[in-house]
């Protein structure tokens, strides 16, 4: 292939979106800190992943619970599954007469970064009551607390356009048409993406993002991507862009006009619509899987 990988860094602005181990009757964000001595909320990977899958309608690959461990059916290949093709896995097959036995693994293809607020998180709670259906009946209010931040947030998604549809363990290779076509399937979810959560639905949409087809599998816009009093820092990014040749002739940018404050500073970087940006990158991946036919 002439270019081996894609790499996007997409921002959205979505509120309280992922949820961890709560602490009595409070539900707690999943959240780390930095050295600023703020606290960031995140959507972590894996709940990325299964949003992005079930709307791509790919979670039907079939699963085994051998030994209480839940994991892919050894069956199941790449050739039927883009779940597994794009994001891995790892099956096991007990020693027979016929097998061998052990673990074949294929690491994920596509890879994902939590999305991390671009924002701190300020230690806002909603009080919350079921009086609607308590006083129905005169009954106590039965009372919770939840921990809620709303914000941009930024994650990076990569790809190894050359391993997608090749398992040199199960001799596969599908034609080069279907694995553009997984791509931009993936493309497309990640264009639309939304979360249900306690009664919400939250937009997932990319209002940004930058990246593109490159010819090195580096992802150059992760951690690039900061926010400070609602602007981009756009210096940043174009120090990115023009740190190397690769950057230059392949980054492509997408951006929702009036989403930041430095709105006219961000279109210096001469950036397309959401649409028309994801199109680009689109036509770049069918043509790259043409050209390598």
């Amino acid at each position: 292939m002439n270019k081996n990988g894609l790499t996007l860094t997409l921002v959205f602005e979505a509120e309280s979106a992922n949820y961890g181990e709560g602490i009595g009757n409070i539900a707690v964000l999943k959240k780390m800190s930095r050295a600023d001595g703020n606290m960031y909320s995140y959507i972590s990977r894996q709940a990325m992943r299964y949003n992005i899958i079930q709307q791509l309608g790919w979670d039907n690959t079939p699963v085994n619970d051998d030994k209480g461990t839940i994991q892919f059916s050894n069956t199941a290949s790449i050739k039927d599954y883009p779940e597994i093709d794009l994001f891995g896995y790892m099956k096991t097959e007990a020693k027979g007469d016929s097998t061998a036995g052990g673990a074949k693994t294929r690491s994920a293809v596509a890879r994902l970064s939590n999305a991390i607020s671009l924002e701190p998180y300020n230690s806002e709670l909603d009080f919350l009551t079921n009086m609607g259906l308590a006083k129905r009946k005169d009954l106590q209010n039965g009372i919770a607390q939840s921990e809620i931040h709303r914000s941009f947030y930024s994650y990076t998604v990569t790809l190894d356009l050359d391993k997608v549809g090749v398992d040199t363990k199960d001799k596969i290779d599908i034609p080069n048409a279907e694995k553009s076509d997984r791509v931009c399937k993936l493309l497309d979810a990640l264009c639309f993406l939304f979360r249900d959560i306690k009664g919400r639905r939250e937009n997932m949409n990319p209002v940004f993002f930058i990246g593109g087809v490159f010819d090195r599998k580096c992802p150059y816009f992760e951690g690039r991507v900061t926010l400070s009093k609602g602007k981009l820092d756009v210096n940043k990014l174009r120090a990115v862009i023009d740190g190397s040749e690769d950057t230059k002739a392949h980054t492509v940018i997408g951006y929702l006009d009036s989403s930041f404050q430095n709105d006219e500073a961000i279109k210096a970087l001469s950036p397309l619509s959401i649409s028309d940006a994801f199109a680009k990158i689109k036509e770049k991946v069918k043509n790259d899987y043409a050209e390598s036919c």
